[in-house]
């Protein structure tokens, strides 16, 4: 578990994690090859430090941004002196086909070629829907496009048409499949409902009803990342695998449990993550235990965390960083079961949430996955107030 109590996610695993791709990239940039040569074995393994990059999902988040970036940045250069932005004309489109033609382009890798130019024009001018691409299943729209050569990757945004969820989906050449879900957990009190509401909703689910089907995924799958975290205003599920069955086994288990987690109907389930009396002797004083509440009085046990609880609370009285998501030992127990099951009612909705997939894995069968968690709900007003 991560041991700062506002800048640092907390994780559900003990595992450590992976550095960044920018920070590999920074370290081996400024490395001569005799130097490369000398560093341990493991770090000159590229196959394994993509495994690692991968399976943490950096490179599928920050392929989000660069996507984002490159269309802020195709727009502004699409647009006229006026500020209006203009349809990239034919004669340009010609140009470029001519280039490609030179480059060895021919026939049908042609026709591609100028698609692509028009598909990549429509996206920067933010058309969405069938104007710039049928989408690859009919339950979803094509919002933007962008191929991030930097990458050598393609990113499409997808909007699930009865729910309204963004799914942002990464082709790129890469047997190291991620996926993540992400919602916005933003919490009004420090009884640490997202924190633990994401460590019960691993513990069983509709399809999965085991008692912790994350211990046994841990143990028997052939993940290469596997984790949760709770942030101030957001909880991140996500997985990755090398194994194509092995993965979508791995999604359908975090969708399930996400979605239709037994912690919803059982309570035991909330006294066992979160909080519960405990008497040891018959003449013992009664006392409170629980995972979260355990791990949550070693973070309040640091006079650093402390310094910083109270510097967040001076800081943002009024707004939801100046409550603690992981929780407050002294407020954990206040936590009642009806405001633990309304919270997931609210949060843990399709309309809420954000998806993403990246690898080498089939587009549709990704959207025709999804799909099938994502067609249960309806669609619900967004807590960011966006249609």
């Amino acid at each position: 578990m991560n041991s700062s109590l506002k800048n640092s996610p907390r994780s559900s695993s003990r595992r450590p994690i992976p550095t960044t791709a920018a920070t590999y990239a920074k370290r081996y940039k400024s490395l001569r090859t005799s130097e490369i040569r000398m560093l341990p074995p493991q770090r000159r393994r590229s196959r394994s430090v993509g495994r690692c990059l991968g399976a943490a999902g950096g490179l599928a988040i920050s392929l989000t941004f660069v996507s984002w970036a490159a269309t802020r940045t195709a727009t502004r250069l699409a647009s006229s002196p006026g500020g209006v932005a203009t349809r990239t004309n034919a004669p340009v489109q010609m140009a470029r086909a001519n280039v490609a033609t030179r480059a060895g382009i021919r026939g049908s890798s042609l026709g591609k070629a100028r698609a692509g130019v028009a598909a990549v024009g429509a996206s920067s001018r933010g058309v969405t829907g069938s104007t710039a691409m049928a989408a690859p299943h009919q339950a979803y729209d094509v919002v933007k496009i962008d191929d991030v050569s930097e990458y050598g990757a393609k990113a499409t945004l997808f909007k699930h048409k009865k729910t309204g969820a963004e799914v942002l989906s990464v082709e790129k050449d890469d047997d190291n499949k991620v996926f993540g879900i992400v919602f916005r957990t933003p919490p009004t009190d420090s009884t640490g409902i997202p924190h633990i509401l994401e460590h019960s909703v691993l513990c069983g689910s509709r399809k999965y009803t085991v008692k912790e089907p994350f211990t046994e995924l841990m143990k028997a799958s052939l993940n290469t990342f596997l984790n949760a975290f709770t942030y101030p205003d957001r909880t991140c599920y996500p997985v990755a695998s090398q194994n194509l069955k092995d993965f979508y086994n791995l999604v359908n288990v975090y969708l399930d449990a996400v979605f239709h987690p037994r912690a919803i109907k059982d309570p035991q389930v909330l006294a066992q993550e979160g909080w519960h009396f405990e008497l040891d002797k018959k003449d013992d004083p009664l006392t409170r235990k629980g995972v979260v509440l355990n791990e949550m009085k070693g973070v309040y046990s640091q006079p650093d965390n402390i310094m910083g609880k109270v510097e967040m609370e001076s800081l943002f009285p009024d707004i939801t960083y100046g409550v603690d998501s992981g929780g407050d030992p002294k407020v954990i127990p206040s936590l009642t079961f009806q405001q633990f099951k309304n919270f997931h009612a609210e949060k843990y909705h399709p309309s809420n949430a954000r998806v993403y997939f990246y690898g080498d894995d089939p587009v549709d069968e990704r959207l025709a996955l999804l799909d099938e968690y994502l067609s249960e709900f309806d669609k619900k007003r967004r807590l960011d107030g966006r249609p």
